[in-house]
This record gives C-alpha cells, sequence and structure tokens, in this order.
C-alpha cells in the first residue's frame, strides 16, 4: 500500500463509516493566524467572546479542515507523527503498540497528506513503511491465533489493522470449518450451471 495524496480518496469515500467519524474527531493541534468573531467558546482560558489572532487549539480534525482552508489557521503535527516517533516506526515498527499512538493512527494520517504541511511526504512515508513492515506480522499472528487470544493479540493494532486481522482469522476459521465438512456443502455456481445448459441445449438441437 502506497500512503500518497492520492490515498485520501480511502478515508474520503466512507462518509457513512463510524470509524470514518470517529477519526475526523480526533483533535489536531493549532494556531489561529487571525482573529475569529464568536468562536471564544473554543478556548476554555477566554473570557471573550471571540478567538485573538495567536491563539493555540486542539480542535477536531473535520473543523480543522475547513478552517485552513479559509487560511484561519496553520497546523502543528500530533506528537505521534513528528520526526521523533517516525524514527521509532521506521527502526522496527513490529514491536510498536498502535493502538496506544492512535487508535486511526493509519485514517488519521492519511488525512493528514490533504493539509498543506512540510511534512507531508514524509509522512506519507512512514504510513507506507509502517503498514509494509507491520502486515506480515499482522497476517501471520492471524493465521496462527486461536479464537479465545484474538482480543489479546489486537490489543496493539490499531482500527485498520484490526480489520485485516479479523478477515484473516475469519479465513482461517472458515477454511477449517471447510476441512472438517461444518460448512455446507460447495453448490455450482447459477451462472456455470445454465451455461452448461445452453450448450447441451444448442448440441441437442445441431
Amino acid at each position: 500500500m502506497n500512503f500518497t495524496k492520492r490515498s485520501f480518496v480511502f478515508a474520503e469515500e466512507q462518509y457513512f463509516s463510524i470509524d470514518d467519524i470517529l477519526a475526523t474527531e480526533e483533535r489536531l493541534p493549532c494556531r489561529f493566524d487571525q482573529g475569529v468573531k464568536k468562536l471564544g467558546f473554543l478556548d476554555p482560558s477566554s473570557g471573550t467572546a471571540d478567538l485573538a489572532q495567536g491563539t493555540k487549539l486542539e480542535i477536531p480534525l473535520w473543523m480543522a479542515q475547513a478552517l485552513q482552508s479559509r487560511r484561519i489557521i496553520s497546523i502543528d503535527l500530533p506528537k505521534v507523527y513528528k520526526e521523533g516517533y517516525r524514527k521509532i516506526l521506521n527502526a522496527d515498527a513490529t514491536i510498536v503498540d498502535l493502538h496506544k499512538m492512535g487508535p486511526y493512527f493509519y485514517h488519521f494520517g492519511l488525512y493528514l497528506l490533504k493539509f498543506i504541511h512540510q511534512d507531508s511526504e514524509e509522512i506519507g512515508k512512514m504510513l507506507s513503511e509502517t503498514f509494509r513492515n507491520r502486515f506480515r506480522m499482522l497476517m501471520d499472528t492471524s493465521q496462527n491465533a486461536l479464537e479465545e487470544d484474538a482480543a489479546t493479540l489486537t490489543a496493539n493494532l490499531d482500527r485498520t489493522e484490526v480489520a485485516l486481522f479479523n478477515v484473516g482469522h475469519k479465513s482461517l476459521l472458515d477454511l477449517k470449518n471447510w476441512m472438517h465438512r461444518k460448512n455446507q456443502k460447495i453448490l455450482t455456481a447459477d451462472l456455470v450451471v445454465n451455461h452448461k445448459k445452453r450448450k447441451r441445449t444448442i448440441m441437442e438441437e445441431s
């Protein structure tokens, strides 16, 4: 998976996704480059109805998108996407508790690529490398896990990885059930059956 600005469509196309809604509720540090009227309530320490220029706040990502598009704010990166954490992930991503860094680590990271920021390219590379380095471990674990161990094994994964783990683990259980004849008999697809019927009819008429 190559995380670039084009990959942002992955996030945009999930308008009705609960995970997408929760990911965009994550907070993003920002600085107000101009004063804004009637938004003073966003700053609990403010005693006025307006936000002053230079105010620093953490606001939901969805709000930051709208404000930056109007050049009202400039954003700062959450610490888990800054250079220090990027170096840790590049050194050995498999040992990192990604859930603690953010339950929507990849999803939120994809949204960051849409913001105007000097570290966008480095974040994209870090997301790609982190996913690539953890993917084999993720699939190996899902294929060798007992059902009762699944919750423990997914505790350090972000939501994207949990979904992949569940898909891999379910495929393993489905295979075992099929091998032990616990699933229903595999039937020929209707398309194939109909094709054979038409072919037989043509041969009989010729």
